[in-house]
This record gives structure tokens, C-alpha cells and sequence, in this order.
């Protein structure tokens, strides 16, 4: 049973903790026990979704979230477990003894599942900025081309998304262009790249008008420093089935601040005091799922940021969402502290 630690987790547990499991084990449910491992419930990355989308409460706990009514089997019914994935359509079954301590699990065949959930949508990269926060590496080398381990982090990114089925790339070049083009032209690839001049800098959605008319369905837009984790065919699916013009993958982020804080009254009077609290936010990540009407909202050469189309958007009437994600599922490289993190990562 050792093997499967990973996937046990208590019931006071924090979000955040629940959500890097769940990354970590690619999005397979976990076994909520006791110290004895006996099983008292299930919590899945969509029970969490959808108390966060609800709620917005950050600070729960697995109690709040998880199924107390999981399904299982026994260890003398150990042939049951097959037939209950397959007939209620569930990703892991426990196998417990006469104490309910749990002694085996059985799992659907996530391989086979990912083939099946493979998708296929053009994805945008803005791969124009001039990565001031990375200078000096970025006077030689453009942050697209900025290498995490043996290869550049554009790079990663694509070969992320590829993996997923989508072979479509846009990349919108302005800064040190010329040198993104030759490595990408050199490179032996699977996958076609197209670029999109910019020769005047736009903003972060700026570029987008040069594909008016282009790009004609579903596409992923996200920046050239960040690398999600997470599974992006639910991330699709969760867009659709919501009717969304834009999501928003957003990051769980949680701050603990060093220090003892005191929250006094109008008179100077102490009424609270925390020690080294901590908050969790709804953070950007930066990538997006679009809907290409979308662009129709971005003046020709306009400049502009995404959050401002998103903002448009919404006074259109246009429904715009987020889906959430553990910290640990998204990586960024945008400033030097992060990207050091991110290549021990990838290394790992």
C-alpha cells in the first residue's frame, strides 16, 4: 500500500494541500483517513472546483468538500471493484478490510482515458515582450528563447500543449523576432508554427486583431513565461460546457505573512490579533481559453491588455469564467527567483 501514500490525505486538511495532491497525481481522487488509514470519504479536483466556483470560500477544508458516501469494496468482493468504475463511471475504487482500513485501491485506466480526451485548438502564445524583468539575460536572448534546462521555455510550452493533440501555433513576435523565427525554423517538429508580426508593441492582447477571421474556433491564448500543469482537455471541457466567451485559469495562491497582525478598533483598541496568518487568492495565471468573437472586440493595431478585452467582453454580455487550479500546477518564469523554480521542477 505504500505506493499509494501519495494519494491519501486527512480531513483537516487545507485546500491548497488537497489541490498539489491532486496535481501531483494527475488529477486521480483522493482517499480521505485517519491516522490508520481507514477510509472516510473521497474528494476529487471537481469536488473542489465546484465549491470554490460556488462558494468562493478559500479557506475550507477536505471536510467541507469531500463524498462521505464513496463507493468500495471489500476485500472478500475484491472482483467488484472493475464493474463499480465501470458502472458508475468513477476514477478509483478503495478496497477495505472488516475495519475499513483501507488495503488496495483499483483505478480506471488513465492512459487510455487521456488518449480519448486529446484535443485539438489552435493556441496563441504572445512571444513579443521585451522580458524587462529578466534583464540582463533578455539584452542577449529573447524570453521566449530563455532556456529551462536543455530546451527554451516557449519551447516547453509548446511540447506541454502538444502532447495534448494540438498542433496549431500561433506565435505573435516583436521583440529580437528574428531569432525566435531561426530557432523555430531549425527545429525538427511535429507541429506547425505560424507567426504574427508585431512590429509595434500592442500590449498583451494587442497582436490578437492580426487574427480576425483566422482563427475561427476555440483557441488557447497564454504568455510565453507560463506553464500550466494541469489537464487541459477538462479545462476545455469545463469552457464548453459552461457556454464562456473567456476562462480564466486561475492559481490558488496562498500568502502567509511573517508577522503578527493586529487589527485594532477606531479608538486604538486591540480587538484581534493573528500570528503569521495566511490568505489564499484567485490568482491570473495568464492563459486563457477564448472564443474567437472575442477578437472581434480589438481595434485594428489597438493597444491594449487582456484583462481590458475580458472587461469588454462582459459589457457585451458575454459570459466570461475561471477555472481553478493548485498552485502547483502553474509555473511561471517572469521574474528570476520563479524561474530557477521552474527549471527544478521541470528537471525533476
Amino acid at each position: 500500500m505504500q505506493q499509494y501514500d501519495s494519494l491519501f490525505i486527512t480531513q483537516d486538511a487545507p485546500l491548497s494541500e488537497a489541490l498539489a495532491k491532486l496535481s501531483d497525481a494527475n488529477g486521480i481522487p483522493l482517499l480521505v483517513v485517519d491516522s490508520d488509514k481507514k477510509l472516510l470519504a473521497v474528494i476529487s479536483d471537481g469536488d473542489i472546483r465546484r465549491h470554490l466556483l460556488k462558494t468562493q470560500n478559500t479557506d475550507a477544508v477536505v471536510r467541507d468538500i469531500a463524498n462521505y458516501n464513496p463507493k468500495y469494496v471489500s476485500v472478500t468482493a475484491y472482483g467488484e471493484a472493475k464493474k463499480l468504475l465501470n458502472k458508475y463511471k468513477i476514477a478509483i475504487v478503495p478496497v477495505v478490510d472488516r475495519n475499513h482500513i483501507v488495503v488496495d485501491i483499483v483505478l480506471r485506466d488513465y492512459e487510455n482515458k487521456r488518449k480519448r480526451d486529446s484535443l485539438h485548438v489552435p493556441v496563441v502564445i504572445m512571444a513579443g515582450g521585451l522580458g524587462t524583468r529578466l534583464y540582463p539575460y533578455t539584452k542577449i536572448l529573447p524570453k521566449p528563447l530563455i532556456p529551462i534546462g536543455d530546451i527554451p521555455i516557449c519551447e516547453h510550452i509548446i511540447n506541454k500543449f502538444h502532447a495534448y493533440g494540438c498542433d496549431e501555433f500561433y506565435l505573435v513576435v516583436n521583440h529580437k523576432k528574428n531569432m525566435i523565427k531561426a530557432y523555430f525554423n531549425e527545429i525538427d517538429k511535429a507541429y506547425s508554427v505560424i507567426y504574427v508580426d508585431e512590429d509595434i508593441p500592442l500590449g498583451t492582447a494587442g497582436g490578437l486583431c492580426y487574427l480576425q477571421g483566422k482563427i475561427t474556433s476555440t483557441f488557447i491564448f497564454t504568455n510565453c513565461d507560463t506553464l500550466i500543469t494541469d489537464d487541459y482537455a477538462s479545462i476545455l471541457k469545463k469552457h464548453r460546457e459552461s457556454g464562456n466567451a473567456v476562462t480564466m485559469i486561475c492559481s490558488l495562491k496562498n500568502y502567509t505573512i511573517p508577522y503578527g497582525v493586529v487589527v485594532p478598533d477606531e479608538n486604538g483598541t486591540i480587538i484581534e490579533m493573528k500570528e503569521k496568518p495566511s490568505y489564499s487568492y484567485f490568482t491570473n495565471t495568464g492563459t486563457y481559453l477564448v472564443e474567437p468573437q472575442v477578437l472581434d472586440l480589438i481595434g485594428h493595431e489597438e493597444k491594449i491588455g487582456f484583462p481590458d478585452v475580458i472587461v469588454r467582453a462582459q459589457e457585451k454580455g458575454m459570459k466570461v469564467g475561471i477555472y481553478p487550479i493548485g498552485e502547483e500546477a502553474w509555473m511561471d518564469m517572469g521574474q528570476f527567483d520563479t524561474m530557477e523554480e521552474m527549471r527544478k521542477r521541470l528537471e525533476e
